[in-house]
């Protein structure tokens, strides 16, 4: 395995998380049960909304593409991880490692373009409440969701070709888990500058464009919060933006910190950072977000436990 770089200079290997034989295991079984509640909880959510006429509404719209994001998002990374953690042979091929770039990219910044929506929505929701369904109509949900895919699949092309085109002459042993633009940046022998810097314009329109949008959303959210007189109205209108406003902070901060980073700055906890925002969060989403909401709730035991039981 440790000639491989060089006899195979068409495949990369991964050095993974760590080489020690218990925490193989210790990892093997956590990345595991993380990525079962991960297909589990959002296959969960999604059925709920589909079946049940209450739930067809822009939120639960939106909700049920992030699930469908964090479906695809974490089994592009996560079944790798398993594999080469019990597995003696951890090279994968290039067309693979770019196709899991690929969809890695598309999906991470699908779902930061789709938080900001979200956030948008929850301040038409609150701000605007009379005028909700007309603004937030059928029409307009379909065009901002297409929008927020069709925009980050194109842009992930760029990002792969470029990595891509670089020589790897120093080493063909990645430094990482998964496919990932900045430690392939170490590899290679060619100035990266411009890779870097389509890099941190991507990252800027995308990643810090989306989180100020979101962030002024929720300004406007919280001061039109802050003049309900009731306490329970309050109180409501809090509970309905906790959930989000948790998932972006987690989701945001890890990003950011990942690609808008100089590359002399990245270090072994990028692994550990990697972990929160391609497994964590996926797995985290439909329980902050659903798991707490009486409707979704009151869905999942009438129509998908107490049914089956009266059969």
């Amino acid at each position: 395995m440790e000639d491989l770089n060089q006899t195979s200079p068409e495949r990369f290997i991964l050095l993974g998380l760590s080489n020690v034989p218990y925490l193989q295991v210790m990892c093997f079984l956590v990345f595991l049960v993380m990525y079962v509640i991960t297909l589990s909880m959002n296959s969960l959510l999604i059925t709920a909304v589909s079946i049940s006429s209450k739930l067809q509404t822009p939120m639960y719209f939106f909700l049920c593409n992030l699930s469908i994001i964090d479906i695809f998002f974490s089994s592009t990374v996560v079944p790798k991880i398993l594999i080469n953690t019990i597995s003696k042979d951890r090279s994968i091929s290039l067309l693979g490692c770019a196709l899991q770039m690929y969809f890695h990219l598309a999906f991470g910044a699908t779902e930061c373009i789709l938080l900001a929506v979200m956030a948008y929505d929850r301040f038409v929701a609150i701000c605007k409440p009379l005028h909700y369904r007309n603004i937030m109509n059928k029409t307009l949900c379909c065009c901002l969701a297409a929008g927020s895919w069709g925009a980050c699949f194109m842009n992930s092309v760029i990002h792969v070709v470029l990595t891509f085109q670089l020589p790897y002459c120093r080493s063909h042993h990645v430094n990482h888990f998964f496919c990932e633009m900045p430690p392939f940046f170490r590899l290679s022998c060619k100035d990266t500058r411009l890779n870097e810097i389509s890099m941190y314009i991507s990252a800027g329109i995308i990643g810090m464009c989306a989180f100020y949008l979101t962030l002024i959303s929720y300004i406007h959210i919280i001061s039109t919060i802050l003049k309900i007189r009731s306490s329970q109205g309050r109180q409501k209108a809090f509970s309905t933006c906790a959930s989000h406003f948790t998932v972006v902070s987690l989701y945001y901060g890890t990003i950011i910190s990942m690609y808008l980073r100089p590359r002399s700055a990245y270090s072994e906890t990028d692994k550990a950072v990697s972990i929160l925002y391609t497994v964590v969060t996926p797995m985290l989403n439909p329980i902050i977000y659903s798991m707490r909401n009486k409707d979704v709730k009151g869905t999942i035991r009438m129509k998908l436990i107490r049914q089956p039981l009266n059969l």
